[in-house]
């Protein structure tokens, strides 16, 4: 007859290759709660995962954290033996990476707030291309004049470049030593702290059409998709 522990231990053993399977069919990283539904009523989700985590480290795939998200990933020191099998992907242009790098330190942030900072115009097609990306969202519109959109970065940024939370981002000296950003950046901009997402004080929800027409765009603006410089 097996005792109490013994139980416990093979319900955390099937827990664990549930949550195993789940993750490596997963096309995205997943939530805990989106895996609850899988383990029962009152599984601790959270744990199982630090443990599954705990019992890849060191393999060839990891179990990573990835915001409130989670998935399995080749480890990062056997990346270079997948590279030779990507596609070849277009890169960002040099005014799609600032913008991104501009959107993820100052989230939430608006085109204007954006331009203020690199001192160009930013072509409605730049901001698109990293909304088809899926590295940005639009998070709400802010409670000024005009009520601009703001821009927030997802989970899916922190995906593609590898990083837990917003806080794992290089500094902004580095970035700026390696060319991304330049050097006229406003006092207030620093490097993050871990950011959940919810709305802040200064925005409103997005109204219902926003996800279907961004009507932040300046009618006055060249939206052919290229940066142009400020007059």
């Amino acid at each position: 007859m097996t005792d109490g522990s013994d139980e416990r231990q093979e319900i955390v053993e099937r827990h664990l290759r549930v949550l195993e399977a789940l993750l490596f069919a997963a096309s995205e990283p997943l939530e805990p709660l989106a895996m609850l539904p899988y383990l029962g009523e009152g599984a601790d989700v959270a744990g199982l995962l630090v443990q599954l985590q705990a019992r890849y480290a060191g393999r060839g795939v990891n179990l990573v954290q990835r915001g409130d998200r989670w998935a399995f990933r080749t480890a990062e020191d056997l990346g270079f033996l997948l590279r030779r099998q990507e596609q070849e992907t277009r890169p960002l242009s040099r005014p799609a990476l600032e913008t991104l790098a501009i959107i993820a330190y100052h989230q939430p942030t608006t085109r204007a707030e954006i331009e203020e900072v690199r001192g160009v115009a930013t072509g409605k097609g730049t901001i698109d291309l990293l909304l088809e990306a899926g590295w940005i969202r639009m998070r709400g519109r802010r409670r000024t004049p005009g009520r601009p959109v703001t821009y927030g970065t997802t989970e899916a940024f922190l995906d593609h470049f590898g990083l837990e939370t917003l806080s794992d981002l290089p500094g902004l000296e580095e970035l700026k030593g390696s060319g991304l950003l330049s050097g006229r950046l406003p006092p207030s901009m620093q490097i993050p702290l871990p950011f959940g997402g919810a709305l802040r004080e200064d925005e409103d929800p997005l109204d219902p059409d926003d996800h279907d027409d961004d009507r932040d765009s300046d009618p006055d603006r060249d939206d052919d998709g290229e940066d142009h410089d400020a007059q």
